[in-house]
């Protein structure tokens, strides 16, 4: 099979046990690291001083709506496949990977928002800053899908264009936020400086993992196809794309929502004036 994934009804690739086991645990990972983020980020609102709770509620929220998709994510996999004579394969319904698209229209502005709210700016700039980031994440995401969605490898030039056109504001997207988390650096205490310093090597590994799994879902297909070779012809090719393309994704998921959001209550808990000493949670 050609197909490097099933959206809207196009052929699932046959994985073996292994592979399917390796999505299917990432998700279930993942469904559990955004629960426990969402937890710990709401319960964890009562230890900073007031001025910073709207970062860690929205932070919460993030993780949140992500926990939910991924729940839904899972359970389309699920729906997708099943176990025929030691392997899986796809059993004719479509695999919904759109519901990470509908995660990311949600979550990606509201990551921008947490980590404006966090930062204190003047209220000039902070709207400023965050009317070009959500807008630049909107054109980030909306350019990106019909890419995400081609499955057929004749027409990986599109994909590839797509995927080009979402990488402009991908990349200013990043420009910005490293460059305003560095110029704020000397207005900020400094337990908390060291801790906005790992934030922008956070955003900048992280955020670089999505186009990285976004090249292993389609490229590898189109090449193999084009050369036709048995693999392409079997499947196997782009087995390996659907299990790059889904696990890159949920790993940078984990780590750019839980694990941001984990720094952006470090943050805030740095920059209160609460006492570590009464806190009731001590050396977290």
């Amino acid at each position: 099979m050609n197909e490097s994934f099933c959206m809207m009804g196009l052929a699932m690739p046959d994985l073996s046990v292994f592979q399917y086991n390796a999505v299917d645990n990432i998700f279930s990972l993942t469904v559990a690291t955004m629960g426990a983020a969402a937890l710990f980020l709401f319960m964890a609102r009562a230890h900073v001083d007031p001025e910073y709770r709207p970062a860690l509620l929205v932070s919460g929220l993030v993780v949140s709506i992500a926990c939910y998709h991924y729940f839904m994510i899972r359970h389309s996999w699920h729906d997708a496949y099943s176990l025929v004579d030691g392997g899986y394969k796809g059993t004719g319904a479509a695999f919904n990977d759109f519901y990470r698209y509908a995660d990311w229209i949600l979550t990606v502005p509201l990551l921008m928002v947490e980590l404006v709210a966090v930062l204190r700016l003047p209220a000039a700039k902070a709207s400023s800053l965050l009317t070009r980031l959500v807008i630049a994440a909107a054109l980030m995401i909306a350019l990106g899908y019909p890419g995400e969605v081609i499955a057929d490898p004749a027409r990986w030039t599109e994909r590839v264009v797509w995927g080009g056109l979402s990488s402009i504001p991908f990349f200013y997207i990043l420009y910005v936020l490293w460059t305003e988390l560095t110029n704020s650096l000397d207005s900020q205490p400094p337990a908390a400086r060291q801790l906005l310093e790992i934030a922008r090597l956070v955003i900048l590994l992280t955020w670089a993992v999505y186009p990285i799994a976004y090249a292993i879902g389609g490229t590898p297909d189109a090449l193999a196809a084009k050369a036709g070779t048995a693999d392409a012809a079997a499947g196997i090719v782009g087995a390996r794309g659907v299990c790059g393309l889904q696990i890159g994704y949920a790993i940078a998921d984990m780590t750019a929502k839980a694990g941001f959001g984990l720094l952006i209550y470090l943050i805030a808990r740095a920059k209160s004036t609460k006492s570590a000493a009464g806190d009731a949670y001590g050396t977290v």
